[in-house]
């Protein structure tokens, strides 16, 4: 009896463990200016938009929170948006006026990154410090 209850016990812990939520902080530094606001897309493992962020720019810097994720593989991209018309800024040549960036501070030669550079492995709350691109 004793040794069935705690079998029972431990696959209880182990449910409730597999279901653990987690939190991601992220943290923009470096932001050329305090104008408009940060703009992020988060993503799940699979390239899947699962949550629109914006953020408040404050000494430069930004901070945003995804909450309640179950654990696993994320990613994401952000980019300054100034002058708050919600869209990334471009040159005549597509070049961001803006600055941008995406999650692994991952960075591509001509275009964005493969994303698989943006992927991250989330198992507990994370902080992540991101420092954007200007061109």
């Amino acid at each position: 009896m004793h040794f069935s209850f705690m079998l029972f016990s431990l696959f209880a812990i182990l449910h409730v463990s597999s279901y653990a939520q987690v939190d991601v902080t992220i943290e923009i530094n470096n932001l050329s200016n305090n104008k408009g606001k940060v703009l992020l897309e988060f993503y799940d493992g699979d390239k899947k938009v699962i949550a629109r962020v914006k953020g408040n720019i404050e000494n430069n810097s930004c901070f945003i929170s995804v909450n309640d994720l179950n654990p696993g593989r994320y990613a994401f991209r952000y980019f300054h948006d100034e002058n708050n018309n919600e869209k990334l800024d471009t040159n005549w040549m597509g070049i961001p006026k803006e600055g941008f960036g995406f999650s692994n501070n991952a960075l591509g030669t001509f275009g964005p990154p493969a994303f698989e550079k943006w992927i991250f492995e989330l198992e507990t709350d994370k902080k992540i410090i991101c420092n954007p691109k200007y061109m």
